[in-house]
């Protein structure tokens, strides 16, 4: 262990957007669950290059022990990352966070009202700017594939964000959407599911999170068939 300069990264103020990530030549920095995280003392060679690409200033230099730059580690790393996107960088850019307006549907396509990226819960960021003030929508994963209105009925005017209670970690996401409804105002909330057993699980996230959070939060339970029609439409109290 030595003293010297390392990156540090303010969680609080990381918004996800990666762009420190494609500026770190030696790999050190990857997103992990929506944040940028220096995966390894060894790969940061302390000059600071990702500080001028983080439009949040989330990240400084300090000064503290900790283990050598290791250039020989940075070029096994470098190695063994190239092969997970084929690009100059090691990052896959769809991680990277991202805002955009509608666009006209051109004649005879049906427009997207989706207006962020990403939307997968575990990459969203809990500091995102789409969700401050937002309507949001958390939309089981496959609901947009049955519903074939789904944009125009469900996502229109509103952020999303999409989610599998039956295959994904469910106790992961009641503490990140607990840390969603702390960090931000919603004008309201809304869940889209599958009419499938599973799918309900959905509902008990939200209403497990909104008590973590500890906020006087309700919510529109809406439940999708088969088919792709609206079952039933519900206003649960948080």
């Amino acid at each position: 262990m030595v003293v010297r300069n390392i990156v540090k990264i303010d969680e609080d103020k990381c918004n996800g957007c990666g762009q420190c990530v494609d500026a770190c030549a030696e790999g050190a920095i990857k997103l992990i669950n929506g944040k940028a995280k220096l995966i390894s003392e060894t790969y940061c060679d302390g000059l600071g290059a990702c500080i001028g690409h983080c439009p949040q200033d989330a990240i400084t230099v300090e000064q503290r022990e900790c283990a050598e730059f290791d250039e020989k580690a940075v070029q096994q790393h470098l190695q063994e990352e190239k092969p997970a996107c084929d690009n100059k960088g090691f990052v896959c850019h769809g991680l990277a966070a991202k805002q955009f307006a509608l666009k006209t549907a051109e004649q005879g396509d049906v427009g997207s009202q989706l207006t962020h990226w990403p939307i997968q819960l575990k990459l969203v960021s809990v500091n995102a700017p789409f969700l401050q003030g937002s309507d949001l929508l958390l939309a089981a994963d496959c609901v947009p594939f049955a519903m074939g209105d789904f944009h125009s009925k469900m996502l229109k005017d509103k952020s999303l964000v999409i989610a599998c209670p039956k295959l994904d970690d469910n106790t992961y996401y009641v503490d990140k959407l607990s840390e969603i409804f702390k960090a931000n105002k919603l004008k309201s909330l809304a869940i889209v599911h599958m009419e499938a057993p599973c799918c309900f699980g959905l509902t008990r996230i939200i209403a497990q999170a909104i008590e973590k959070s500890k906020k006087a939060l309700e919510f529109e339970d809406i439940t999708i068939g088969l088919d792709g029609q609206v079952r039933k439409i519900e206003t649960v109290k948080g």
